[in-house]
């Protein structure tokens, strides 16, 4: 039987293998948003576990705010990649400090 601190333990594993790859992924942009993007999907796991253990609708009807708002991320920063690799030709962080004006 798959409990509740399952969901959390994977939920928290998920978080920490994000925060590890922004931590120590400083250069790609795509891996950076990859990290992020797994950082929400950790919350969201947490947020449907919770709301299934405590009979609540809420945290599940929260998910789709959090989905909606990770999808518009994501979008954002694809266009900022693309911006990037078309002015510079490269995908590196210390870049963008050149796409100024």
């Amino acid at each position: 039987m798959v409990g509740l601190s399952h969901y959390l333990i994977l939920g928290a594993l998920m978080f920490a293998i994000s925060v590890i790859g922004i931590f120590l992924n400083r250069k790609n942009v795509i891996i950076l948003l990859m990290a992020i993007e797994l950082m929400l999907l950790a919350v969201n796991l947490n947020f449907v576990a919770f709301s299934h253990y405590l009979n609540d609708i809420g945290g599940q009807v929260f998910v789709f705010f959090i989905l909606t708002v990770a999808a518009a991320e994501s979008a954002i920063g694809l266009a900022i990649l693309v911006v990037l690799f078309r002015n510079l030709h490269t995908i590196n962080v210390d870049d963008l400090d050149q796409l100024k004006g």
